[in-house]
């Protein structure tokens, strides 16, 4: 925003400075520190602290210990 002009209307220096940083704030870029900080790490999900089903069947004891 480059140019702002006041067409009609007796606005005071201190309204017009009160406008002009409302539409500066709104046209800026939103800063990294504004945006919430993430909490869902896998390393604190709760499922992975859950047992896995153990394979049934013939051969299960070999493929128990195969990484999934």
């Amino acid at each position: 925003m480059r140019h702002l002009k006041i067409i009609k209307g007796d606005a005071t220096p201190e309204e017009i400075a009160a406008v002009v940083i409302a539409l500066s704030t709104r046209a800026a870029p939103a800063s990294p520190a504004s945006k919430a900080p993430q909490t869902s790490k896998s390393w604190s999900n709760h499922s992975h602290r859950m047992r896995k089903v153990l394979p049934v069947g013939q051969g299960a004891w070999r493929s128990s210990a195969l990484p999934r």
